[in-house]
């Protein structure tokens, strides 16, 4: 996979840790990927509107009391779309090792790996919070 770093588009959007930012994050993906010449109708961009969804609920739902925000990170280039949550929660999940019934990040990083693309979690330098980055091939 291509490095995060190499992607030639990025977009950082900032939101509340509120329910309402799912949706707001969301759009934002459903506008900003066609934009760069992603195809809507490709397979990997119905999921990739799930999972997001799923990351930034998970950040409602688990961050809000230590993050006040979140921020999402939406790339694309070189045949790869990618996209990240951060929040500042100081919880690591192991997505190689989370706990199944299917549901939430375990949800997440099966969908992923099913798409052929990869998950992973990059701690903050003080680990005091994370980014969750998903990235899906687009050939």
């Amino acid at each position: 996979m291509t490095s995060h770093a190499a992607l030639r588009h990025r977009h950082v959007l900032t939101l509340p840790t509120q329910p309402a930012s799912v949706a707001t994050a969301r759009g934002t993906a459903e506008y900003v990927y066609p934009s760069w010449g992603v195809n809507p109708g490709h397979p990997s961009f119905a999921p990739t509107l799930f999972i997001l969804s799923e990351l930034v609920t998970n950040s409602v739902r688990h961050a809000a009391g230590e993050s006040p925000s979140l921020d999402v990170i939406y790339a694309a280039g070189g045949g790869v779309l990618a996209f990240a949550v951060h929040d500042r929660h100081p919880h690591q999940p192991d997505l190689l090792n989370l706990a199944k019934p299917a549901g939430g990040l375990a949800m997440v990083a099966e969908l992923t790996a099913e798409l052929g693309g990869t998950s992973t979690v990059r701690p903050d330098a003080d680990r005091g919070g994370k980014t969750i980055w998903i990235t899906l091939p687009l050939q």
